[in-house]
């Protein structure tokens, strides 16, 4: 029963709930899915472009890390669906770490081989967006305890507040 009780990996697997004022989901979902505007907007993207290799889609990201540590790189599939359940509209977004030959390791930067994300936007019931999202990776080598607790307490509700941002400026240039 592996998938049912998945072995401790004594990683954190992160699951976080938040709001976006004045953000509407369709509008998150563009955002969250535009790559070249993540680039922009988001401090943390060393590198990040989205291939076609055997007639997959797939994405590759570096992301910067904090002097001593190593630069991580993931490469993944990503999907996108609007859904309705019930009347109501949810885009969910679902990532999964792949590995491709085309895209090798590069020295000096630690590839992520597994990363899962799963995300879910939708209305707020007024001009916002409620999100849900869970999230799993194993960086690798070793992440002081400092990190670990800075991208809970402060990484993550960093993070949605530049999205919110984003969202603002992406209405603005389109």
């Amino acid at each position: 029963l592996p998938i049912l009780f998945p072995q401790q990996s004594g990683l954190y697997e992160y699951k976080i709930f938040g709001g976006l004022a004045d953000c509407p989901p369709k509008l998150c979902a563009d955002v969250y899915m535009d790559l070249d505007y993540r680039k922009q907007w988001d401090q943390y993207v060393k590198e990040l472009y989205e291939k076609t290799y055997d007639g997959e889609q797939i994405i590759y990201w570096e992301v910067k890390y904090p002097f001593p540590l190593s630069n991580r790189d993931y490469v993944y599939i990503r999907e996108c669906q609007e859904m309705d359940v019930d009347g109501r509209k949810i885009w969910v977004v679902l990532a999964q770490s792949v590995s491709v030959p085309q895209c090798p390791e590069k020295p000096g930067v630690i590839r992520v081989k597994s990363y899962k994300q799963s995300l879910a936007i939708e209305s707020d019931g007024k001009t916002g967006s409620k999100v849900y999202m869970y999230y799993f990776d194993n960086p690798g080598g070793m992440i002081p305890s400092w990190l670990v607790n800075w991208a809970a307490k402060s990484g993550v509700p960093a993070f949605l507040k530049d999205m919110q941002k984003a969202c603002c400026n992406y209405s603005k240039r389109t």
